[in-house]
Formats: C-alpha cells, sequence, structure tokens
C-alpha cells in the first residue's frame, strides 16, 4: 500500500486549492502520483488550478533586461530571502542578467561568460560569492526574446530594485510602428502577463499532450453522454480552456471588456503600425522548486495522525 505523506498533501493542496481530505483521498487513488492526484480532483470538479503546479517558492531574484529589439531574463537562487535582499547579491543578479541577452538563452553559455569587471567566468564568481556571503546560490536558468523590427518590453513584479523582482516577463511586439509607444503597450502586455500566467500565445502553441490531457479529462467528466453531445461539450471546454490559459484568448486584465487580442488591434492606430505578438517569457521565483517545509500546522498533523 502506497504511503501518502503530510508533505505530498500539502503539495497537492498548494498546487489545487482543494481541501486537504480530498487531497490525501486524490493521492490515494493515484497510488500517491501528484500530477494523477490533480486529474482526479479536476475530474471530481474539486480543483480548477491545475496550471498553477509551480506555486512552491524558492528564495532569490529575476533579473530581467530589455533593449530595443531584445530582451532576456534570469533566476538566481539563494537560500533565503535575506540574502536576496543583501546590496552584494543583487548586484550579481543585475550584472548576469546584463549578459544574458548575448548568451541567447543558453545556461551553459551565460555560465561561462566573463563576469564585469573580473577575470572570472559567471560560474567561478558565483562561487566565490557563496564563499563571501556564507550561502548557497546558483544561477538556474535563462531565457532571451528578439525580434527583428518591433521592440521587446519587459516587467518587474514584486520589484526590489531595479531589474530585479519575483516576477519578471517579457513580451515581443513586431511592428514598424513608433517605438515608445510600442514599448508602452508592451509593457501593459507584460503586466498583463505577470497577472494571468498564460501558458502559451495561442492554442497552435500549447503542447499536444497538454491538450490531450484536457480533452481526457472533459471526456471522464462526461461519461454516458452521447458522442455527438461529447464531441460539442470537449470542443465548448477547450474554447474555455484557451481563453484562461492562452495569452491572446485571455480576458484582457486592463479593460476586461476585450481579449487581448482585441486590445492589441485597437493599440494600433496609435502606434502607426500593425502590431504583432511574437512572444513572451513569464518568469516566476522559483517555480516548480520543492522547498524543504519543516511544519505544516495544526491541520496536516491532525491529519498525519489520522484525524
Amino acid at each position: 500500500m502506497t504511503t501518502i505523506t503530510a508533505a505530498d498533501v500539502k503539495k497537492l493542496r498548494d498546487m489545487t486549492g482543494a481541501g486537504m481530505m480530498d487531497c490525501k483521498t486524490a493521492l490515494t487513488e493515484t497510488g500517491g502520483d501528484i500530477e494523477a492526484a490533480v486529474d482526479w480532483l479536476r475530474t471530481k470538479g474539486l480543483s480548477k488550478a491545475a496550471k498553477k503546479s509551480g506555486r512552491i517558492a524558492a528564495d532569490g531574484l529575476i533579473g530581467i533586461v530589455a533593449k530595443g529589439h531584445e530582451g532576456a531574463v534570469v533566476e538566481v537562487n539563494s537560500e533565503t530571502d535575506f540574502v536576496a535582499r543583501n546590496e552584494q547579491f543583487q548586484t550579481i543578479v543585475r550584472d548576469i542578467a546584463s549578459l544574458a541577452p548575448a548568451a541567447k538563452g543558453d545556461l551553459k553559455v551565460l555560465l561561462a561568460a566573463t563576469y564585469p569587471g573580473s577575470k572570472n567566468t559567471v560560474e567561478v564568481q558565483l562561487q566565490e560569492a557563496v564563499a563571501t556571503i556564507g550561502e548557497n546560490m546558483t544561477l538556474r536558468r535563462t531565457s532571451s526574446i528578439a525580434v527583428k523590427e518591433g521592440v521587446v518590453a519587459d516587467y518587474i513584479h514584486s520589484r526590489v530594485a531595479d531589474g530585479l523582482g519575483k516576477i519578471g516577463v517579457l513580451v515581443a511586439l513586431e511592428s514598424a510602428g513608433d517605438a515608445p509607444t510600442l514599448f508602452e503597450i508592451g509593457r501593459m502586455i507584460a503586466m498583463h502577463v505577470a497577472a494571468a500566467s498564460p501558458i502559451a500565445l495561442d492554442v497552435a502553441a500549447v503542447p499536444a499532450d497538454v491538450l490531450e490531457r484536457e480533452k481526457a479529462i472533459l471526456a471522464e467528466k462526461n461519461q454516458g453522454k452521447k458522442p455527438e453531445m461529447l464531441e460539442k461539450i470537449i470542443a465548448g471546454g477547450m474554447k474555455a480552456f484557451a481563453k484562461e490559459n492562452c495569452l491572446l484568448e485571455q480576458q484582457y486584465v486592463h479593460d476586461t471588456t476585450k481579449t487581448v487580442a482585441q486590445a492589441v488591434k485597437d493599440a494600433e492606430s496609435r502606434a502607426g503600425a500593425p502590431i504583432k505578438v511574437a512572444g513572451y517569457v513569464r518568469y516566476a521565483l522559483g517555480e516548480g522548486i520543492d522547498k524543504k517545509e519543516e511544519d505544516f500546522g495544526e491541520e496536516v498533523r491532525k491529519l498525519a495522525s489520522g484525524g
């Protein structure tokens, strides 16, 4: 029999927002498989938050830089938020971010780059900083985005200093329009991305396995329906999925009467040219990292003891 730990239950609860006992049941029914348990809860109508499966936090900072037609973002992790507020650590993250556009999203290239004002590589500089600051630090990931014509706009949420914060977003707009206006439009869309956390630009960009998983969940929830009715239900469900998860189809946070695509179209007159959202990057600090928890509170203690 699979052992279901309190830590597993809490992780599933953080991912889905479902109740503790529902999470325990889901894990029991799925043999402790977290992802399968998420689907189990969704088929029972107990969870609507499967896309937020990376909410477990870790410390450090997101560093971001946008320069005209290109931009890049990095995540540098530390053990505690105390170090993340350290000026030396912030300088390191900002310096690494300044090198990131040239690395074109390649982490190995960025780690091997020469650190500003030093003969060290970024990797060696981080190792030396660990020794002086006294806490482990890692350059976890980097991404970049660029357009031939247009702008790349940036936005930092939960900002702690220039170009540094807890969520970093880049939005690339292809257009021959006025650059300052395009940057303003891109910044507004980046703010939307930070808040709405889309999983893809549009349905075509959603991985096939994700789409198939959504269809399977809809089919499971509607067992027994006639094939023609089930087909309509799945089609409607996928439209709803796109509106919730795909950037261009999402309700625009700055004007909820429009989709993001409609808002971009309306902005073309201000920019003086057609605008295409070429892509985006969203980094949230610590997403997907399991951080050890020592105490889950009285509710979890009761659960662990069978209460």
